[in-house]
């Protein structure tokens, strides 16, 4: 295992020290959101809230995605689309017995379809910033995008602020990654790279005792060969939403309360009757929860 470097050396190679400056408090959302070691999807819906079940003909819903999201909506080696996202809007349809289109778009052209009527629904892991909650409805998440933990297999650390104290951890500079451990593990090492490649890179090739960063890329890179078979998840995810944003929603344009309503209905049955954790699975095998 890597052992921090005492004040004054200088930085590993390859990596850039991030000064942590003074002591923060630690967040107050600072909660790991399941115990460790559960490969369960964490219940997204409060359990008070029935959808209604709409009524009258939906007509056919259209259905926009992008291709460049994989597993969540991309091209197959044979040009179909597929994805979670992908057979997710299948399964709405379906549980809504309305006919269904979905079209592949650039992604940058989503929001302006929707807006000139050329589809009705974007479900494309769009995030909803607040220069576009002015123009659209989102539905429930039916998903979360958390940031873990990864650390060498067989290592005794814990991922807790205390259980870090003046060990390095790798992220990637500029992300939201970054920011957490910044402000949620102060008396960290905290080290910037690049990009994601680089910063798993290190911890693989133990210039850092662990590594924060996305779960959902992590889950395949602990899979494929980059990883060389070396780490594991450690800890719990976090999905604190002022850093990893509100979760995966359907969008509609502003003011269609009644498509949103049969969106949140059939999400609600899709994962009271365990088909979004099925598609989970068949999408992420390792889980990234």
């Amino acid at each position: 295992m890597a052992v921090a470097q005492a004040p004054g050396q200088p930085a590993r190679p390859g990596a850039q020290p991030v000064d942590t400056g003074p002591a923060k408090p630690l967040a107050p959302t600072l909660k790991p959101s399941r115990p460790a070691g559960s490969a369960q999807l964490p219940n997204l819906w409060d359990p008070k809230r029935r959808p209604e079940k709409p009524t009258g003909d939906l007509g056919t819903i259209r259905f926009l995605t992008s291709g460049d999201f994989p597993p969540f909506n991309y091209l197959d080696s044979g040009g179909r689309l597929t994805g979670f996202n992908v057979d997710l809007a299948r399964a709405i349809c379906a549980e809504l017995t309305a006919a269904c289109t979905i079209q592949m778009r650039p992604f940058d052209d989503l929001v302006t379809a929707i807006g000139e009527r050329r589809g009705d629904a974007i479900v494309a892991g769009l995030n909803i910033g607040s220069d576009l909650r002015a123009k659209l409805e989102t539905t429930d998440a039916y998903l979360t995008m958390p940031g873990r933990f990864v650390a060498p297999k067989g290592t005794a650390l814990t991922t807790t602020p205390e259980g870090l104290e003046l060990r390095w951890i790798s992220v990637v500079s500029g992300s939201a990654h970054e920011a957490f451990v910044l402000d949620s593990f102060p008396k960290s090492r905290v080290v910037a790279y690049p990009n994601e490649a680089a910063a798993r890179d290190a911890l693989r090739d133990g210039t850092v005792d662990v590594h924060f960063g996305d779960a959902v890329g992590l889950s395949f890179w602990l899979l494929g060969e980059a990883s060389h078979n070396c780490c594991e998840f450690r800890g719990a995810p976090y999905l604190e939403s002022n850093y990893f944003g509100d979760g995966l929603r359907i969008s509609v344009t502003k003011g269609n309360k009644r498509l949103k309503q049969a969106f949140d209905y059939a999400l609600h049955r899709l994962s009271e009757d365990g088909t979004i954790a099925e598609l989970y699975f068949r999408y992420f095998p390792l889980g990234y929860y």
